[in-house]
């Protein structure tokens, strides 16, 4: 079984792991315990674990980590491997008001897998594989424990298929999450989003009921798309313990070019034309002068990657639309795609740059052409104008007939006076608590005062959820009201999507 990878080793205080958001936890008596066991025989309460599994990839918890801490501790780790499991446990920790945490790869940015109450850690790894492949209509069904790399190995060597699902977490990642947090792959013009992929699903409910959702078509008009209520629900609805997904051949044919343009908005512009052309690259990344200069060493220019992969005729098609739009850009050489390649996927600098002192993390939104060329430029200033700001910048990461995905990136530093302890590189954490969180609030209140999402794939989890109710406004009442009626007892993933919990406030308000 593929294990999750930890962004960080923890920096043990003494003998034990702390927790460092601070909230009412639930224990788990021994009573429950038992009934745990006799359900599920792989039960641990062991100090590593328990750690493990009380953090994700949420960059604020790496210097949480240089302290010996893990934001909040889950009292027991329960591994089903199989459906009846997964709702045997939710029934017993329903019957005890024990709070349950849906995990797989914990590659998550935002901490959506953070068991802010304790209770239990339910770790789905366990759940793992392809179930089934109809080739001939190109489906398949997945089980959540899934790891990137072993479905699209299966995919492709047994079926000479992929998913077309890539993204940057890919090593790190599991089916499950991705359905959970609503993800988008690299690839995404293309392939689309997870949502896009998935029309069938099996869930379990807080009461141990087992449900299942469309899968049996392309397209019906069956009522409600219940599928689509689970997918982005990060665990407060229901137990996600298998997906049905449209699957596609291995591309036969691909092309790549490489264009700089004098300006970022100049840039957005060629894509929306490509985009609403009817144009589908697989890859349409576009980066402003400061990561062109980072990622791509032209630091005079705002590089313009494309990729794409499809039926050859396609992929010509598709180029020459390319080419027409980007006609007045300058042209580059296309070997800076083979260096994205390369390095996309390169996560190796997060947690030494923390853990030197520097605070840093990355914050995905989305909005319409008409709104990013201003949000753009607002969000860059306006983040460089925060005390500490040493980098700003963005990439638009995703791209559609309506609209992209913007990707921000900041750095801060604190003064030299106000670091933390006696190392000079150590990060002061209550001052990086508080840029992280300013940096956080006007990255997000620029995108919602543009119109914008505030987030496009990485989700809500702890770090966001005081903003959804001001996002969904009165709709958020209405996935309240969905909540209670399908989690009345409020055991699933307490403390997310902004929604209220019977074990108290979120510790991360």
């Amino acid at each position: 079984m593929t294990v999750p990878t930890p962004v960080t080793p923890i920096d043990r205080v003494g003998t034990a792991v702390g927790g460092h958001l601070t909230g009412h936890r639930v224990a788990v008596d021994a009573q429950v315990r038992a009934r745990l066991e006799a359900a599920c025989p792989d039960v641990r309460d062991d100090g590593e674990d328990r750690a493990e599994h009380g953090r994700d990839w949420w960059p604020l918890a790496i210097g949480w980590a240089t302290r010996g801490e893990v934001p909040s501790l889950p009292a027991l780790v329960v591994r089903p491997t199989t459906t009846d499991q997964v709702a045997d446990v939710l029934r017993i920790c329903n019957d005890a008001r024990v709070p349950v945490t849906p995990a797989g790869g914990r590659s998550g940015v935002c901490g959506a897998s953070v068991p802010l109450h304790g209770g239990v850690s339910l770790d789905l790894c366990g759940l793992a594989g392809i179930t089934t492949v109809d080739t001939t209509s190109m489906v398949a069904d997945v089980r959540p424990g899934t790891f990137g790399p072993e479905l699209e190995a299966a995919l492709q060597g047994d079926h000479q298929a992929t998913l077309g699902h890539w993204p940057q977490s890919m090593d790190l990642s599991t089916v499950g999450g991705w359905l959970a947090c609503r993800g988008a792959g690299q690839y995404s013009n293309r392939y689309g989003k997870i949502e896009d992929m998935v029309f069938g699903l099996e869930v379990v409910l807080a009461d141990g009921t087992v449900v299942r959702t469309g899968g049996l078509g392309p397209r019906s008009a069956t009522g409600p798309d219940l599928t689509q209520l689970f997918v982005g629900s990060e665990g407060v609805l229901g137990v996600i313990t298998s997906g049905r997904f449209r699957i596609s051949p291995l591309p036969k044919g691909q092309a790549r070019r490489a264009f700089g343009f004098g300006s970022f908005a100049g840039g957005l512009e060629a894509c929306r034309r490509i985009t609403q052309r009817g144009a589908s690259p697989a890859v349409l990344r576009l980066y402003d002068a400061a990561e062109s200069g980072r990622s791509f060493e032209q630091p005079d220019t705002n590089v313009l990657v494309v990729l794409d992969e499809a039926d050859p005729l396609l992929v010509d098609a598709t180029m020459a639309v390319v080419d027409t739009e980007c006609a007045g850009a300058e042209p580059l050489d296309a070997q800076l795609v083979d260096r994205w390649l390369t390095h996309r996927n390169d996560v190796s600098a997060l947690a030494p740059l923390w853990r030197h002192g520097i605070v840093v993390d990355t914050v995905e939104i989305a909005g319409r052409w008409s709104a990013l060329p201003g949000l753009y430029r607002t969000v860059v200033d306006t983040l460089l104008a925060v005390d500490g700001t040493f980098a700003a910048s963005s990439h638009q990461s995703h791209a559609y007939g309506a609209g992209a995905c913007l990707y921000f990136t900041f750095a801060g530093r604190p003064p030299e006076a106000t670091r933390g302890g006696g190392d000079p590189e150590a990060v002061d954490l209550a001052w990086a608590e508080t840029y992280y969180r300013e940096a956080w609030d006007r990255v997000t209140r620029a995108t919602m005062a543009a119109g914008g999402a505030i987030s496009h794939h990485h989700g809500i989890g702890v770090n966001r959820s005081r903003f959804l109710p001001d996002a969904l406004g009165a709709a958020h009442g209405v996935l309240t009201t969905v909540k209670n009626a399908l989690d009345p007892k409020g055991i699933l993933n307490p403390g997310k999507l902004g929604l209220p919990s019977p074990f108290g406030p979120s510790p991360w308000p």
